[in-house]
C-alpha cells in the first residue's frame, strides 16, 4: 500500500482548523498507509491545544502526530520540515493543506488520482481554471487580477504553461523532491514559485485540476506588493541563470549539462582562431577539452593537431599526440621549435598561477621564432559585470566570466601585462562579442545581437568585450640572441 502523508500547515488557525482536519474523504484512509501531520508554526491562539484535543479523539485509521515550532519559521520554513519529514519516513506522496480551509481538503483523492494518471511529479489544485470561478468563490478583485497578471508574466518568464503559480494547494511526489534542494528556498511566501522553478528547471511534469475557491474570514499574512516583487525577482534570476550572469545554487539543477561549448558558427575566439591558422599546420592544442576543435582543424584544414588536457577527450582517432597531463604542474616534453601554432583558448583565467605556467611555456617555446601563439581569456570589465558590482553582485556560477572554476580575472590592461612580463610580444588584440546564439539561438536575432556588440567593441572596446582575444609570439630569449650574433661573427669569418 502507498504512503501518504498530508502535511497541515497551521498559524492561528483556531477557528478553521477542526473543520478543516474533519473535511479529509475517509476513503484516503482505506486506500493508502496515511499519516496527518500537523505543523504549529508557533501560533499565540489557542490552535494548538485545539489540534491535541482533535488528536485525542481522532478515530481514523491513520497516524495522527503533531508538530510546534519553537519559534515561528513562516510559510515556506514550515513547508521544509514537512517534506524533511516525508522524505525521511520514506513517503511515497506529501500533499500541502492549509489550516484555515481555503483548500479543500475533500479533493485529495483527486488529487492523487490525477497525478498518477498524468505520471505527473507535483500536482496543483487551480482556481484559475475555471474561468471566473475564482471569483464567484470570494476571491478578491485586486488579488484575481494580481493573480492572473503574475502567472502571465512568469509563464511568460519561465516558458510554463500553469494556470496559476499561486495555489498552496499541493500534492507532491516524494521522490522528486528528494531530488529538489527545497531546503535552499526561501522561509516566506516566495517558497512556492521557487519550488515549482525548480521543478521545472529539473524537467519534472507539473499538472493541473480545477478546484473551487473559498474566501472567508481567514487572515492574509501575505504583503501583496512585496511577494509580486519576490516571485518577478526569483523567476527572472531563474530565467537570466542560463546565461551565466547570475547564478544561485538552488536553480542548479540541470543535469548533464555541457558548460564549454565549440563556437565556430559565429563570432567566437574559436571562429577567429579557425580563420587565421592555415592548411596543413602543426598546432599544440593547450587545454584542449573534448576536441571539438581538433576534429575541424582536421577534418576541414588537414591540419595536425597534439591535444594536451587533464581529462580524457572524445576525438583521440582524430589526433596526432593526446597527452594528459595538470597543466599546474607541468608541460610535456615535446619538440616545441616543430608547432605551427599554439592554441590557448580560454585556460589561462583556470591556472593556479598563470604567471609561471607563461614562464614555462616561454622556456619551452622561446627558440621557435615562427610559432603563433593565439590565447583568451574573459573580460571582467564587461559591461555586464561592471552593472553587476555597481549593485553589490559578485556571483560565481557555472560558466561565462564569473565560472566558479576561474581563478583569475584580467581586463585588457592587465591581461596585457601579464603577457608582457611574461616575456611575450602581442601582434594583435582583439575584443570579443559575448555568445548570444547560444541563448537565444542561433538565428536572426543571435547574429543581430552579435553584430550590434562588435559594433560596441569598436566604440570602447575594454567596456563591451567579452572576452579578450591575443596574438602573441616569444621574444628571442638572451640565449637566442647570443648564439644569432656568434653565427654572424663566423659567417664574416
Amino acid at each position: 500500500m502507498e504512503k501518504l502523508l498530508i502535511y497541515v500547515v497551521t498559524y492561528n488557525h483556531e477557528n478553521f482548523i477542526e473543520k478543516t482536519l474533519n473535511r479529509i474523504d475517509k476513503k484516503l484512509f482505506e486506500n493508502y498507509d496515511t499519516e496527518i501531520l500537523v505543523n504549529d508554526d508557533s501560533s499565540n491562539d489557542d490552535t494548538l491545544k485545539i489540534i491535541k484535543d482533535i488528536k485525542n479523539n481522532f478515530k481514523q485509521n491513520a497516524k495522527f502526530t503533531i508538530l510546534s515550532n519553537p519559534k515561528n519559521l513562516g510559510y515556506g520554513g514550515n513547508q521544509k520540515i514537512g517534506y524533511f519529514y516525508s522524505i525521511k519516513n520514506n513517503f511515497d506522496y506529501v500533499a500541502l493543506l492549509h489550516g484555515d480551509g481555503q483548500y479543500p481538503p475533500e479533493l485529495l483523492g483527486e488529487l492523487l488520482d490525477s497525478i498518477k494518471k498524468n505520471n505527473s511529479k507535483a500536482i496543483f489544485g487551480s482556481r484559475m481554471m475555471n474561468k471566473f470561478g475564482a471569483l464567484k468563490g470570494g476571491m478578491p478583485l485586486y488579488k484575481f487580477i494580481g493573480n492572473k497578471i503574475l502567472t502571465y508574466l512568469q509563464n511568460k518568464i519561465l516558458a510554463s504553461n500553469l494556470s496559476e503559480f499561486h495555489s498552496g494547494y499541493r500534492l507532491y511526489d516524494v521522490k522528486a523532491l528528494k531530488e529538489i534542494p527545497f531546503y535552499l528556498n526561501s522561509n516566506d511566501f516566495s517558497f512556492d514559485t521557487e519550488i515549482i522553478i525548480q521543478f521545472l528547471i529539473s524537467k519534472y511534469k507539473i499538472s493541473e485540476i480545477s478546484i473551487p475557491t473559498f474566501y472567508g474570514k481567514e487572515i492574509s499574512y501575505v504583503n501583496g506588493l512585496y511577494y509580486a516583487y519576490r516571485i518577478i525577482i526569483e523567476s527572472l534570476k531563474a530565467y537570466i541563470q542560463k546565461y551565466g550572469i547570475f547564478y544561485e545554487k538552488k536553480y542548479d539543477l540541470k543535469k548533464n549539462e555541457v558548460n564549454y561549448v565549440f563556437k565556430k558558427d559565429f563570432l567566437s575566439t574559436h571562429s577567429i582562431s579557425l580563420k587565421k591558422i592555415k592548411e596543413n599546420s602543426l598546432i599544440l592544442d593547450i587545454g584542449c577539452n573534448q576536441g571539438d576543435l581538433i576534429e575541424y582543424l582536421v577534418e576541414n584544414k588537414n591540419c595536425k593537431v597534439v591535444g594536451i588536457d587533464k581529462n580524457e577527450i572524445s576525438v583521440t582517432s582524430k589526433i596526432k599526440e593526446y597527452i594528459s597531463c595538470d597543466l599546474n604542474e607541468q608541460l610535456p616534453n615535446l619538440d616545441y621549435n616543430s608547432f605551427d601554432y599554439v592554441l590557448f583558448l580560454d585556460v589561462i583565467e583556470h591556472l593556479n598561477d598563470p604567471e609561471d605556467f607563461l614562464k614555462r611555456l616561454y622556456e619551452k617555446i622561446s627558440s621557435n621564432e615562427k610559432v603563433e601563439i593565439l590565447i583568451s581569456t574573459p573580460n571582467i570589465s564587461f559591461f555586464i559585470i561592471r552593472i553587476m558590482l555597481l549593485f553589490g553582485f559578485f556571483n560565481y556560477g557555472k560558466r561565462g566570466i564569473l565560472d566558479k572554476t576561474h581563478t583569475r580575472l584580467f581586463t585588457f590592461q592587465s591581461f596585457k601585462k601579464l603577457i608582457e612580463n611574461s616575456n611575450f610580444k602581442i601582434i594583435k588584440t582583439t575584443g570579443v562579442p559575448a555568445p548570444f546564439p547560444l541563448a537565444v539561438g542561433d538565428n536572426f536575432f543571435g547574429k543581430t545581437l552579435i553584430n550590434l556588440n562588435n559594433l560596441a567593441i569598436k566604440i570602447w572596446r575594454s567596456l563591451f568585450s567579452y572576452q579578450i582575444f591575443c596574438q602573441i609570439k616569444p621574444n628571442k630569449s638572451l640565449d637566442l640572441l647570443l648564439k644569432k650574433a656568434e653565427e654572424k661573427i663566423i659567417k664574416l669569418d
